[in-house]
């Protein structure tokens, strides 16, 4: 469909585009985990998991399979 969270690389931005699958954790909506908020990819754990992101100014840290269900448009480098 496009990418996710998951394809983030360190420092990379995208903008949340759609969270429409049931297996998302209330809490990271409740964190601001929502479409139209930018999420920028902090570090990333050994073997990729969990996944440390800053969305809209709060830091938060997600299994990668968990970011793999949130879609983004991927922004540009500044």
């Amino acid at each position: 469909m496009g990418l996710t969270i998951a394809d983030l690389k360190k420092g990379e931005r995208g903008i949340i585009s759609d969270i429409s699958s049931k297996n998302i954790p209330l809490k990271l909506l409740e964190m601001g985990c929502l479409p139209g908020n930018i999420v920028e990819l902090l570090q990333v754990a050994p073997y990729a998991d969990p996944m440390y992101l800053n969305i809209n100014g709060s830091h938060l840290a997600i299994r990668k399979e968990t970011a793999a269900l949130i879609f983004i448009d991927k922004l540009s480098h500044e």
